[in-house]
């Protein structure tokens, strides 16, 4: 049976809309992940949102890693945990509730064959109707009344909750036989499968349960749970789920599962993890989502490490984009993951190379500290060390110590942190005023009205004021027209002035804390603010930032369109995908996903195509509407863009996408542009930097300027002409230059007369006048003997230089002569002012360098009787 096709249709079958899985990545910014299938509904519970259908379901991805629900140290050491899962679940908005819940999910529980007997559930100790409602399926004693901490549940420390009840399948005790296995123990035999939540409680940030003004139904099913019960298996690891990933592992390093099964399961799970969170745009980085996706990683990495240990050898080689590669083509279920395997294995590969570099170390330091462990207490300044010096997460350390029963000094690792807090300067009142921002508490606040759309300029009220030092403050108005830094363009900057229009205040940045845009600004030397003052809020470089932005959406489109159509020519990934943009008044980076560097003609091929939408004068249209809709009018969407329930698409030239930006009204606004540099970021992701509007004309004034004085210095207005004549004057010097390194100089010392014999194979004669030419220079008369090779003779040849007003023709024929004399075959020709001898021996044979020395010599002096006759 394919359990989620069969769950989604049962429901779909009781009149529940199939709804897709939602991002890993919440709109909500209460949550670091989606960590249930209620997640994309939660405005709905709240009743802040008009429901789309009264029922749905759906088979959500969720992620339990880092926040409330955090279960990444217990993966690979028990049966059940799973840091990524899918959650099958069937949700009612203000329609059905305890009674239909009850039944449909019994319904389906028999559905999958579970017999009757082996049924279990839990409800709240509190909830009298539950408890009613179950006798009606099951045995008054396979029902246990429990308390809060297993049958009420909340999504996170406020907002929808409710009591719950939890249905569970008796595995049997021929496997399970511990203390705990019994029903409401910590063993395995009595398995959770499905928690049915009666959403009917709003708990406030004081603690207070309120009532929902409707209550509804949420539950949640795990299926990689159910999938392991119903092939027979007693560790989710063991299912068919799992097995393509085993295989991979036990391929990639030539070891059986069955012998590391702790390692193998950690690496399977993770594989999922980091696959399908860079799928869905999360980066590793050092704060928030993208940490614990390093951390899932790093802890992966050591368990590669202790599998290569275990053969004796020390891991040095990347191996986790192997898995994800093999996880990638075994999840065809999952289009995402193929579409973006290239750059998940390309990221993936870059942040393990960066671990490996420090790895082998950290674990050495480990092992080294821990020899020298007396208790059961590990040291927390060791444990801080590997943090911060090797990239340990603490988790990962005490991951470590939990098969040696060994725990981290916190205190010692706490106190080490503090030094290090303080080394940092991190706080407010310091230099970094974006971290300070970070520290501030905006909890009390109202989100403030964003009106930059429709205005550069407004009169506005500041309702709060954080002050540093150096009279830099964080500032909250009620209405702001400053855009905060967020999808590329940098945060606002302008001016905050009295009604007087007096300035105050400069404002530097505009940043977004839990939906209220605050400003860093300035203080004027003499200028004070204080919270209730009316002030005029100004921008500055709106203009600039626009056509920029605009500009970038253009970009966009280009690289779809010309880096698409290349990549299908060669049979590559053609997803030409975002990853990442940096928007300012005088310029745009942006970064995106390309298997190769790019050529200069693609790069005029870009211009070009972003230069004609500019002229072709194209009006934008703005427009908000629903997700979904937004989806399938082929939007380009952001993964955070993709689960808003309204966005707002901006429509340009031909460019459609999700954008919360400002733009040009028309894109014959932007002016002109221009590719200032390519390079690459990273494997698989490549950047442009561009400019145009004014910094477009302030390129070209340059550039210009640039070939303006370039032919003057060259003093030839064509200047393709005049570098060919430098390519040319280039290849012969250069051509003389490695005659010079090629060829073994002999020279011979007169007080008149430079003779120099050169010994070279297979040179070019024209090389070597070049070459005379450059050896000669200011010296003195010059005779020099080159020794030539080829296939057909073995020649020498004389290079004769003018002298004054010698005549080089006159002294050939009398070095001729003489030679010929002597036994030889010549031949020769020139001019006045040079000329040149071969001289062959009649046998042909080879020449010897003493033979050439003497030759040099008399020859030598024949030339200097006649120079001076």
């Amino acid at each position: 049976m394919e359990i989620k096709r069969a769950f989604l249709d049962h429901f779909k079958h009781l009149d529940h809309m199939e709804v897709p899985s939602s991002s890993l990545v919440p709109v909500d910014s209460s949550l670091l992940f989606t960590n249930a299938g209620m997640v994309q509904f939660k405005d709905i519970f709240l009743g802040k949102t008009k429901p789309f259908t009264k029922r749905a379901t759906s088979a959500q991805l969720c992620m339990r890693a880092g926040g409330k629900h955090n279960d990444l140290e217990n993966v690979g050491y028990t049966n059940r945990h799973h840091t990524l899962f899918e959650m099958l679940g069937n949700f009612s908005f203000f329609d059905y509730f305890k009674e239909e819940a009850i039944a449909y999910a019994f319904s389906f529980v028999q559905k999958l064959g579970f017999k009757q007997q082996d049924i279990y559930v839990s409800v709240h100790e509190k909830d009298t109707q539950a408890y009613e409602l179950w006798q009606k399926f099951v045995r008054p004693d396979h029902i246990k009344k429990m308390g809060d901490k297993d049958n009420f549940w909340q999504m996170a420390d406020t907002g929808p909750c409710g009591y719950c009840s939890e249905i569970y399948i008796d595995q049997g005790d021929r496997y399970f036989h511990s203390s705990e296995d019994y029903f409401g123990g910590e063993g395995d035999r009595f398995l959770e499968i499905w928690n049915l939540v009666f959403m009917q409680y709003d708990r406030s940030e004081q603690g207070v349960l309120n009532p929902l003004s409707q209550p509804c139904i949420d539950t949640g099913m795990g299926l990689e749970r159910v999938q392991a019960l119903l092939e027979g298996v007693h560790n989710n690891f063991d299912s068919s789920l799992f097995k393509p990933l085993m295989a991979s592992i036990a391929n990639v390093f030539d070891l059986n599962y069955n012998d590391h099964l702790e390692s193998f399961r950690v690496l399977a799970d993770h594989a999922r993890s980091v696959a399908f969170l860079l799928a869905m745009g999360v980066y590793f980085e050092n704060t928030g989502r993208g940490y614990v996706l390093r951390r899932i990683l790093r802890r992966a990495l050591r368990h590669g490490y202790l599998l290569e240990l275990s053969k004796g050898k020390e891991l040095d080689t990347p191996f986790f984009h192997k898995i994800l590669g093999d996880l990638c083509d075994s999840m065809p279920d999952y289009p995402l993951l193929k579409e973006h395997q290239e750059s998940i294995q390309a990221e993936c590969r870059v942040e393990e190379e960066l671990f490996l570099a420090t790895l082998n170390k950290g674990m050495h330091l480990f092992e080294s500290a821990l020899q020298e462990c007396s208790g059961s207490s590990f040291s927390g300044a060791v444990a801080f060390k590997l943090y911060d010096t090797y990239g340990f997460p603490l988790d990962l350390t005490m991951d470590m110590l939990r098969d040696k029963q060994m725990h981290v000094d916190m205190a010692e690792y706490q106190a080490c942190m503090q030094e290090q807090k303080q080394r940092s300067m991190h706080s407010f009142k310091q230099t970094n005023a974006k971290d300070g921002l970070k520290a501030l508490d905006l909890s009390a606040l109202e989100p403030n009205e964003f009106v930059g759309y429709d205005y550069d300029e407004v009169r506005a009220k500041v309702v709060a004021l954080y002050m540093g030092v150096d009279r830099k403050a964080y500032v909250v108005l009620d209405r702001t027209p400053f855009y905060a830094q967020g999808g590329g363009p940098i945060g606002d900057r302008g001016a905050i002035l009295d009604t007087n229009h007096v300035l105050l205040a400069q404002v530097l940045d505009t940043q977004k804390v839990g939906g209220i845009n605050a400003s860093l600004i300035e203080l004027e030397s003499r200028a004070s603010l204080e919270v209730g003052d009316e002030v005029i809020a100004q921008v500055f470089d709106r203009a600039e930032i626009a056509k920029h932005h605009s500009a970038t959406h253009l970009l966009h489109l280009a690289l779809r369109e010309i880096l698409g159509a290349v990549a299908r020519q060669e049979h590559k990934n053609a997803q030409i995908q975002q990853k990442g943009s940096h928007i300012e008044p005088h310029r745009l980076r942006f970064d995106f996903s390309f298997y190769r560097n790019l050529e200069d003609t693609e790069i005029a091929q870009i211009e070009a195509f972003v230069n004609d939408k500019i002229c072709a004068g194209a009006s934008t249209a703005i427009e908000s509407m629903g997700a979904e809709c937004a989806k399938s009018s082929g939007a380009v969407m952001l993964f955070e863009d993709k689960y808003l329930e309204q966005v707002r698409v901006v429509e340009i030239a031909g460019s459609l996408e999700a954008c919360g930006g400002v733009h040009v009204s028309n894109s014959a606004h932007i002016g002109g542009f221009a590719v200032i540099k390519s390079a690459s970021v990273s494997a698989g992701v490549r950047r442009l930097e561009a400019v145009c509007g004014k910094a477009y004309y302030d390129f070209v004034a340059k550039e210009r300027a640039v070939l303006k004085e370039a032919r003057q210095r060259l003093k030839n207005p064509d200047l393709l002409k005049a570098l060919e004549q430098k390519e040319q004057q280039g290849t012969k010097s250069k051509g003389a230059n490695a005659c010079l390194e090629a060829l073994k100089l002999y020279p011979i010392a007169h007080k008149k007369l430079q003779l120099a014999v050169l010994l070279a194979q297979k040179q070019d004669l024209n090389t070597f006048f070049a070459f005379v030419d450059q050896y000669k220079k200011n010296q003195e008369p010059l005779v020099a003997i080159f020794k030539h090779h080829n296939a057909q003779k073995h020649a020498l040849d004389v290079v004769l230089k003018s002298v004054g007003a010698h005549d080089m023709l006159a002294l050939l024929e009398v070095l001729k002569t003489h030679v010929q004399s002597l036994g030889y075959t010549t031949k020769g020709g020139g001019k006045k002012d040079h000329a040149s001898l071969s001289i062959s021996k009649k046998d042909q044979a080879e020449w010897g360098a003493q033979e050439i020395q003497a030759l040099a010599q008399e020859l030598c002096q024949v030339a200097l009787k006649s120079l001076e006759s």
